[in-house]
């Protein structure tokens, strides 16, 4: 697997990311030891994660896996803090307090004195952004992180905390945002943001949530995400008149290029510019396989054309206007 550079930092990870945001939810550890044995024997190297997927579990499954199964010096482990809220004295979030504490716990669950890519999950308005980033600063100056980026940050956050983080000498190497076929919001303000300042962009979402697998256009299947409980509705926004028929558009190529359309859709968001390893999270092995065997797909300049112009920003819009559910975010919450 081709390894790309993490913006303009020295860190190289694979094309592709591994997701675990299913483990200790959807996806035991015996699977999820099988998925990370086949993602490292393709050649990949980063693995994704944070401390609320399966409320600690998968950070917990992920340091088991080391020394066992893998060593852990083969891994580039990113994992996320400042999504999960608490009534404790630092008031969870992005404060300093809560935000050190949580990288403590992370490294205690995956068995490791550092992680490669510390992410904060989200933006926090009852937090100074200063406070937020003194906390990146703690965690890379004590080697509990080696590099440190965001997550779901809008254009001007990204770039307010890239400025800030510029005048340290310990700049920011990466952003986190949803991106695919089905939302490209992205390219209005984050991904310009990010190129500018020299981070790279690992989307999250890349095959649309699910749908552009093409699984759910005659109805959700009751083995699927779009059918449980925790994620009905984080699948459901995608599943609109405007995206069927982009859906539709992946069906077509994939047809003509005898592939899936989960491979399609997989390399059109690869090989976009300014990203570096878009995050698949499967929940088992063979969820897993389809998106390794999109690895060496190039798309035919005619198709990506094609599938830039039906998937255009500029298109109306059909979807609601409800708020958006994040993937770490379960309904009721």
């Amino acid at each position: 697997m081709e390894q790309r550079r993490l913006g303009t930092s020295g860190l190289r990870v694979s094309r592709l990311a591994l997701g675990t945001m299913s483990w200790g939810r959807d996806t035991d550890p015996d699977e999820a030891g099988a998925s990370l044995l086949a993602f490292l024997d393709a050649g990949g190297t980063l693995v994704d994660t944070a401390d609320v997927y399966g409320g600690g579990e998968a950070e917990r499954i992920l340091g088991g896996l080391f020394d066992d199964v893998i060593p852990r010096g083969e891994v580039v482990v990113a994992t996320k803090a400042g999504a999960r809220r608490d009534d404790g004295p630092f008031g969870g979030g992005a404060s300093r307090g809560a935000l050190l504490s949580a990288l403590d716990a992370s490294l205690d669950r995956m068995e490791t004195d550092y992680v490669d890519l510390w992410q904060l999950h989200a933006w926090d308005d009852d937090v100074p952004l200063d406070e937020t980033l003194a906390a990146v600063d703690v965690a890379l100056t004590t080697g509990r992180a080696r590099y440190a980026g965001v997550a779901n940050y809008a254009g001007w956050q990204l770039a307010s905390a890239a400025v800030r983080q510029s005048l340290t000498s310990l700049p920011l190497v990466s952003v986190q945002s949803e991106y695919s076929l089905l939302d490209r919001s992205v390219e209005t303000e984050v991904l310009p943001a990010a190129e500018h300042h020299g981070l790279g962009l690992l989307p999250w979402g890349p095959l649309g949530r699910g749908v552009l697998t093409g699984k759910y256009r005659e109805g959700v299947p009751v083995d699927s995400r779009g059918a449980s409980a925790h994620l009905a509705g984080y699948v459901g926004r995608h599943r609109t008149e405007r995206t069927a028929r982009i859906v539709q558009a992946v069906v077509t190529a994939a047809h003509g290029l005898g592939t899936s359309p989960l491979a399609v859709a997989l390399a059109w968001v690869r090989d976009r510019p300014g990203v570096v390893a878009p995050v698949v999270g499967a929940r088992d092995g063979a969820q897993l396989l389809g998106s390794l065997a999109a690895e060496e797909l190039v798309l035919p300049p005619a198709i990506r054309m094609a599938l830039d112009d039906v998937s255009s920003p500029t298109v109306p819009d059909d979807e609601p206007d409800e708020p958006d559910l994040p993937p770490w975010c379960p309904p009721g919450t």
